[in-house]
C-alpha cells in the first residue's frame, strides 16, 4: 500500500495520532526520497497487556505507509532496569515477549513478513557497540543521565548504576539498528532528546522520534504490567475481560483520563472502519460511528452511557484477544508462560512438623495492601461529630469514596479541597457516628506541642487511582478486603519502606 501513496499522504498515516514528532522536516525529506527505517523498542519485563494494542496500531500505520519496521526486543534493558527481568529468565522472556507480540499483530492483520525481529543481546555485546557504551559514559553527566531516566527506569533512592546506563544504551540503538526513526511513548522524550544530543558527539546521525500519547489505564492513570486492577491481559479470559471493564473508571461525561475512550480512539478506530455502541432500543439501538471525534462528542454530552461503551468496547476487545488465548492454549506455550513468568515460591518451611508455622510472618508483606492516589473531590464537616471531616475522594473507579477522617483540628477544608492523597482502600469499611468510611486517608505526624499532621503527597504527575507501591513489594496482589483481626496494616505500620508510583520501562 505504501508505494500507492504520496509522501504528504505517507506522513500523515505516519504522524496519525502521535503526541508529538521531533524531525518533522527531516520526515519529509527523507519521504520524498525513500521509505523511512524505524525501530520500536520494548524492554522485556512485564507480560504485555492490550495497551499494548496502542504501538501495534501504529506498526500498521508505518507499514501501510512503506517503512522499513524493526521491533527490537530489549533483554539487556530489562536487567539493567533494576533487574526487572532476572538473567536467568531473560530469554524465556524475550521467546514470550516475541510469541506474543507477533499474535497481536497477526490479530490486527499485520504481515509478519515485513517486520524485522532483533534481540538486544544479539548486538549489544558485540566489541564495536561495548566501545561505544565507555565513549558515551565519557560524555554524558551523571545529571543527564539520570534525568533521561526520570520518567522510564525505576526511580529508588539509591539508584544503581546499571540504571544511568539504560539512556544511552537506547540512544545507542538507533546507530546500531541502522534506522531513521525510533518510535515510543512521550514518556521516553527525555531519553529521545538524550539520543539527539549526544549521539552526534560520537559522529552518528541525529535520528527523528515520534511519540505516542501515554493511553490511561482502566483505574484512570498509566495501564501498567505491574498494576493489576489498571490493565487487562491478552491472556484474560471474557469473563475477567468484562470485571476488569466494569470497574474501569469512565465517569458519565468526563472524557480525561478515560482509558476506554482512549483504547476506542487509539486501537479500534485506527484498525477499523467503523465502531458500534450497542444499545437497548428503548434507547435508541445501536449506533454506528465511523469517526472518533463523534465518540467523544456524545459522551462528553452524555448521549453515551456508560455501561454501553464498556459494553461495546468489550466486544471488540475480545475479537481482538481471541485469536492470541486461541494460539496460548496449546501445550508450548502454556509451557512457555509458567516457565517465563513463575508463580512467586510459597512457603516450603515447616509444612510436616506444624503446617502453620510462620505462615503468618510471611504474609504481613506490603503487597497485601491496596494502596492509592486519590483526589479530595468535597469536603464538609461530619453532621454529628465536631472533629471529623466528610470527604468524596477519587480513587479512579465509578464513583468517588466517602472517606471519613480525623483532621478538623489539624487542616482546613480549604486545603483538603482538589488536594491529591494517599488512602488504603482495601480496610474493612467501618461506621464513624454513623457514616460508613471507605477507606483510610494516610497522614504523617509530627509529635510536639502544636501536635502536626500533615497527608501524605503523592509523586508529582500522579492520578487518581494510580498504585502506591512499596520498594521491594512491587508484585503480588493486594487482598480485596484485609481482615481486622489478622491486623496487617498495624504490623506493617511499625516497619519503614520507602513508597513510590510504579511505571512501565521503555
Amino acid at each position: 500500500m505504501g508505494e500507492q501513496l504520496s509522501p504528504e499522504e505517507k506522513f500523515q498515516l505516519i504522524t496519525r495520532n502521535l503526541q508529538e514528532v521531533l524531525g518533522e522536516e527531516r520526515l519529509k525529506e527523507i519521504l520524498k526520497e525513500r521509505e523511512l527505517k524505524v525501530y520500536w523498542g520494548t524492554a522485556t519485563t512485564g507480560k504485555p497487556h492490550v495497551a499494548y494494542f496502542v504501538p501495534m496500531s501504529k506498526i500498521a500505520d508505518f507499514l501501510k505507509a512503506g517503512c522499513e519496521v524493526t521491533i527490537l526486543f530489549a533483554d539487556l534493558h530489562a536487567y539493567l532496569d533494576n533487574m526487572k527481568a532476572p538473567w536467568e529468565l531473560l530469554e524465556l522472556r524475550v521467546q514470550y515477549y516475541e510469541q506474543v507480540i507477533k499474535a497481536m499483530l497477526e490479530s490486527i492483520g499485520v504481515p509478519l513478513d515485513k517486520l524485522k525481529f532483533v534481540k538486544g543481546t544479539d548486538y549489544q555485546l558485540s566489541r564495536e557497540y561495548t566501545l561505544d557504551v565507555y565513549r558515551l559514559s565519557s560524555m554524558v553527566t551523571e545529571h543527564d543521565a539520570k534525568k533521561a531516566g526520570a520518567e522510564v527506569v525505576k526511580q529508588v533512592e539509591h539508584p544503581l548504576l546499571s540504571g544511568l546506563l539504560y539512556p544511552g544504551l537506547q540512544a545507542l540503538d538507533e546507530e546500531y539498528l541502522k534506522v531513521d526513526a525510533q518510535f515510543g511513548g512521550v514518556d521516553q522524550r527525555k531519553i529521545f532528546t538524550l539520543a539527539e544530543k549526544y549521539l552526534p558527539s560520537l559522529g552518528y546521525t541525529k535520528r527523528i522520534h515520534m511519540m505516542n500519547p501515554m493511553v490511561p489505564g482502566l483505574t484512570g492513570g498509566k495501564m501498567s504490567s505491574s498494576e493489576e486492577e489498571s490493565k487487562i491481559d491478552l491472556l484474560d479470559k471474557n469473563q475477567e475481560v468484562k470485571k476488569k471493564l466494569k470497574k474501569a473508571f469512565c465517569e458519565p461525561g468526563n472524557v480525561e483520563n478515560n482509558g476506554v475512550l482512549s483504547f476506542a480512539k487509539h486501537v479500534l478506530f485506527p484498525l477499523q472502519s467503523e465502531f458500534v455502541i450497542k444499545r437497548d432500543p428503548k434507547w435508541g439501538g445501536d449506533k454506528v460511528y465511523t469517526d472518533y471525534e463523534e465518540v467523544e462528542k456524545d459522551f462528553a454530552a452524555e448521549q453515551i452511557h456508560p455501561g454501553d461503551l464498556k459494553a461495546s468496547v468489550e466486544l471488540a476487545l475480545n475479537k481482538l484477544l481471541d485469536p492470541i488465548r486461541k494460539k496460548f492454549e496449546t501445550p508450548e506455550l502454556k509451557k512457555l508462560t509458567a516457565s517465563a513468568y513463575p508463580e512467586p515460591s510459597k512457603n516450603k518451611g515447616g509444612a510436616k512438623g506444624n503446617p502453620k508455622q510462620t505462615v503468618d510472618e510471611e504474609e504481613v508483606i506490603p503487597s497485601r495492601l491496596d494502596i492509592r492516589v486519590g483526589k479530595v473531590i468535597s469536603v464538609e464537616k461530619h453532621p454529628d461529630a465536631d472533629s471529623l471531616y466528610l470527604e468524596k475522594i477519587d480513587v479512579g473507579e465509578e464513583q468517588p469514596r466517602t472517606v471519613v477522617s480525623g483532621l478538623v483540628a489539624y487542616l482546613s477544608q480549604e486545603q483538603l479541597q482538589d488536594r491529591l492523597v494517599v488512602l488504603l482502600c482495601n480496610l474493612k469499611p467501618q461506621k464513624m457516628r454513623g457514616i460508613e468510611s471507605q477507606a483510610m486517608l494516610l497522614c504523617a505526624s509530627i509529635e510536639g506541642e502544636p501536635r502536626k499532621v500533615e497527608p501524605l503527597d503523592p509523586p508529582e504527575g500522579s492520578a487518581p487511582g494510580d498504585r502506591v507501591y512499596v520498594e521491594g513489594y512491587e508484585s503480588g496482589k493486594p487482598d480485596d478486603e484485609l481482615k481486622p483481626k489478622k491486623k496487617v496494616f498495624e504490623k506493617l505500620q511499625v516497619c519503614e519502606f520507602y513508597i513510590f508510583v510504579l511505571k512501565d520501562s521503555y
